[in-house]
């Protein structure tokens, strides 16, 4: 009968996400600054109470790069080294792999806020910002996933459309931020802006050397013993 239980409601949190995903990805997309402060005040409400007409944050980014993933396989691609078709060839490595290298960009922009609040950098300060910037991130990491699959249609006929995508996905982007940091901090948006410039530029270099890493381990990995 536990079991059962448990089934039971693991088959209901699924099945609700098909209501709750879109008018959670419609309010991050269209009001990202009041999705950001509902999940710093939803964090005080008690466990079972959190994010009851939303999907919580880290969840909201999980299932975003899942759907990134699932429309990747719809466009037509280069075809892949064989090093890259071993490592993706189960899904929940390239699940892995996408959500360390998207998961650096609502981790450095956490951190920037508590740097420049004068916060000490501990697990529970962390948490707020970080469950904050995954309900922006995601809106951002979909439109970036789609860009580059766009970019990878043979003969560069998608270069255009990857272009569109991710200066849109960037400005977009740097507008929630910008604006972020200037409530949260109480600055200008000069100064806002100059925080998001450097805090992009750490996350995308971060990004930039966790992916080539993978590629150049992936032969010693992938070496018969």
């Amino acid at each position: 009968m536990r079991l059962l239980k448990s089934l039971e409601e693991l088959l209901y949190e699924i099945l609700s996400w098909l209501i709750f995903y879109p008018m959670t990805f419609w309010r991050a997309f269209t009001r990202p600054l009041s999705m950001m402060r509902y999940a710093d005040d939803e964090l005080e409400d008690r466990p079972e109470d959190q994010y009851d007409d939303t999907i919580s944050p880290p969840l909201f980014l999980l299932i975003t790069l899942l759907l990134s993933q699932a429309l990747s396989t719809a466009f037509p691609s280069v075809a892949p080294s064989a090093e890259v078709n071993a490592l993706t060839h189960s899904q929940s490595n390239l699940l892995i792999l996408r959500g360390v290298v998207f998961g650096i960009f609502p981790m450095v922009m956490a951190v920037t806020l508590i740097r420049n609040k004068g916060l000490i950098l501990t697990r529970s300060t962390l948490r707020p910002p970080f469950f904050s910037q995954c309900y922006v991130a995601a809106p951002f990491v979909f439109l970036v996933g789609l860009a580059v699959d766009c970019l990878l249609i043979p003969a560069d006929r998608g270069l255009p459309y990857a272009a569109a995508i991710f200066l849109g996905a960037v400005v977009w982007y740097g507008q929630a931020e910008i604006r972020w940091f200037q409530r949260d901090l109480g600055i200008g948006g000069l100064r806002a802006t100059g925080l998001f410039l450097l805090a992009f530029f750490v996350a995308i270099t971060v990004a930039l050397v966790v992916a080539v890493g993978v590629a150049l381990e992936l032969p010693r990995w992938l070496a018969p013993a």
